[in-house]
């Protein structure tokens, strides 16, 4: 692969993060609350927007992100109407980087995460309220690209939202299924309802964002779709890397903390298949020590290694690299050659090969 994915996506970020600040200022003065709000009636309280929203939002944005996925809707864009036409698109990237954060918020604190990037999470710093609220926030706030910023007819900005809209209630209902299996109702769930679970609560963000570039470049309908089972296969292939991440890395390299999903109980595609493979005494004490929501080291110690005798590890990491294997044959024939054609095809192939 002569792309250096790496490179690319710390060239797109400043774009992106210039898109962000459009419309989630870092100043909450009087000029930024009309832009956000309207005109007051009353009066806005300056301070209280900037410290219990305006900081909060900057505080995890600031922390880093990868930003692939608003990468992933401009690189879309470009492969499909050119990078002149993508480039006045770049204010829509917010949406997609904004919304993710937000769901990171929220994650947290369903979790009862206590890092984040290297950093307490932020309920941890800010309190439940504060963070619940900017969490909120970021799901709409970047939406006003879709009200202020007038560069494709009013039709496509329709379908725009359309989409959003929908996958925001598919991402509701993916995060309730993994909540409601790592509370321990979850003895019988199959591998395709995890990777159902996937494909709404981690791939229905990478759909949004490639389906979002392909509409806003005013691509045919059997092509957004085509993106559409593309980007939810990369971001299947993301989650089931992440969850193989969580339990090997280096506690100094990860960012959050190592063999959380442990702690959490989560029914991860490592742990159904562990699930289905080890003998039912060890699959009791796996069940036993995920429902226990244990913080014990030597108790998820026990369960990683559970799980790694099962053969998990090795079985994930080739789903994960033959859903974006397949997902990418049947992309491919609809894009002509381009920078940005090979920038998709990297970032699929580094969803699964990161390490970090």
């Amino acid at each position: 692969m002569k792309t250096d994915i790496r490179k690319k996506l710390a060239e797109t970020k400043p774009r992106i993060d210039a898109a962000i600040q459009t419309y989630v200022p870092r100043r909450f003065d009087a000029k930024a609350a009309e832009f956000v709000l309207g005109k007051a009636r009353y009066a806005y309280d300056l301070d209280a927007g900037q410290n219990a929203v305006q900081d909060v939002i900057w505080d995890l944005i600031d922390r880093g992100g990868k930003r692939w996925r608003p990468a992933l809707m401009l690189w879309t864009a470009e492969s499909v109407a050119g990078k002149k036409a993508a480039d006045k698109l770049t204010d829509f990237a917010a949406i997609v980087e904004v919304v993710h954060n937000g769901t990171l918020a929220v994650d947290d604190l369903e979790d009862g995460s206590l890092t984040r990037r290297g950093k307490p999470c932020l309920h941890v710093a800010y309190g439940v309220d504060v963070a619940v609220n900017a969490g909120n926030a970021m799901y709409f706030l970047p939406l006003l690209a879709l009200a202020k910023k007038k560069v494709v007819p009013d039709a496509v900005l329709v379908q725009a939202y359309e989409t959003i809209l929908q996958e925001l209630i598919n991402l509701s209902y993916g995060q309730a299924f993994d909540i409601w299996w790592h509370k321990g109702h979850s003895e019988k769930v199959t591998e395709a309802q995890y990777l159902q679970m996937c494909a709404y609560k981690t791939g229905t963000l990478a759909r949004m964002a490639a389906k979002m570039g392909a509409i806003l470049a005013e691509a045919k309908p059997d092509v957004v779709e085509a993106f559409g089972e593309f980007a939810e296969s990369l971001g299947i292939a993301f989650q089931i890397q992440d969850d193989v991440l969580n339990l090997v890395s280096k506690p100094e390299e990860y960012g959050k903390d190592v063999g959380e999903d442990i702690t959490e109980g989560k029914r991860s595609l490592l742990v159904i298949r562990a699930f289905s493979k080890l003998p039912a005494a060890e699959k009791k004490e796996l069940v036993a020590i995920l429902n226990a929501h244990t913080r014990e080291q030597m108790q998820i110690n026990r369960a990683i290694a559970l799980i790694r005798k099962s053969g998990a590890f090795q079985y994930a990491e080739k789903k994960a690299h033959d859903l974006v294997e397949s997902a990418w044959k049947k992309l491919s024939p609809h894009l002509k050659p381009s920078e940005a054609k090979d920038s998709l095809e990297a970032l699929a192939w580094y969803a699964v090969e990161r390490k970090v």
